[in-house]
Parts: C-alpha cells; structure tokens; sequence
C-alpha cells in the first residue's frame, strides 16, 4: 500500500497494491503500520471503531454530511462498482478551509481516502450498484450531524451524472451559509 497526498490539509489517499493473475486478483486493502508511520502516531489506525457500509444505484447522492464538535475522522471505499466522492473542508483553522476535492472511488483501484475531522463528505453513485465502506473513529452521535445540501448553488458541487434519488434529510438539508455562520 502506498499513500498519497491531497491538496486538501491532511486528507490522504491510500492505494492499495494489487496483484492480478488468471485467477482475479488479491490486495490488501489497509496496513495499520503503513497508516500509522505515514500519520506519525502509533495506534491511529486502531482508533476506528465502528465499521458501515452502504450500497446505492447509479446517480443516488449521499451527503453532504459531517459532525460538530470533535468531528469524526474516517476511511472511506468503494467494495464494489465506482463513486464520485466529494469532500468540502469546514474546519475555520485550516489552510484549505472552504476548499472542495473530488475523488473517484472504485472496485479497480482500491483507493481509500482518509477523511480527517473536520469535513462534509458525499458521494454519487457512477454505477448501477455502488457499496461504499467507512470506517470511523467515534460512535454516531446524532446530535453531532451537520449537512449542507447536495445542490447548494455556494458550494457548486459538479456531480457528474444526472442526480436520481436523495434522501429526504439530504433534500432539506442546510445552506453553505448556514453553516458558515454555525461555524464561526
């Protein structure tokens, strides 16, 4: 496994090293002592403690979510088909404070992205099934939830496909705006 660097302060992309032959392929999708050494903190990767997934059709749009307060950090993958994976930084502090990244998340690359606290996340299904795997290092804590919607004209997020299905609390969702002002 390697890791990458974003233009986004702190997030990182691990990429998994594939071995194909005649049968398929094997990988290792994740190295607790890659991910710690890269972090330069013992024991990160063993911070995670509850696993999700979610499974989605061609053009769903999930998000934009993220916490309050302490946040949660996460790794976020694609199992199975492909996403178009946004990420927005909300932490005022940062460098890349405001700053928007899009990442292609899939079953051919193995791509992770560590998503530190601090962030909104969605993604968009680009096939006819995607199942997105997270990781995260807090238990949900409802009380905690932020979203901004998926079509908020500020943000002008550029889903790739034709928006099908969203969730009702995704559809309500609060402005950019808002959020700024909850933030400052």
């Amino acid at each position: 496994m390697r890791i990458e660097e974003t233009d986004l302060a702190d997030v990182i992309v691990l990429v998994p090293q594939p071995h194909r032959d005649d049968r398929g392929l094997f990988t290792r999708t994740f190295d607790a002592s890659i991910f710690d050494e890269h972090l330069g903190r013992p024991g990160a990767a063993a911070s995670f403690v509850q696993d999700s997934q979610s499974r989605s059709i061609r053009g769903v749009v999930r998000g934009m979510h993220g916490r309050s307060g302490h946040g949660e950090a996460k790794l976020v993958r694609c199992a199975h088909g492909a996403v178009h994976d946004v990420l927005v930084d909300i932490r005022p502090a940062s460098p890349t404070f405001g700053t928007k990244r899009a990442f292609v998340l899939d079953d051919d690359e193995f791509r992770h992205l560590y998503v530190p606290p601090g962030f909104l996340h969605g993604f968009q299904a680009l096939t006819p099934t995607a199942d997105v795997c997270y990781r995260i290092d807090r238990p949900h804590d409802p009380e905690a939830d932020l979203a901004v919607a998926y079509d908020d004209a500020d943000l002008a997020i550029e889903w790739p496909l034709p928006v099908t299905i969203v969730s009702a609390r995704d559809a309500n969702a609060g402005s950019w705006r808002e959020l700024l002002t909850l933030l400052r």
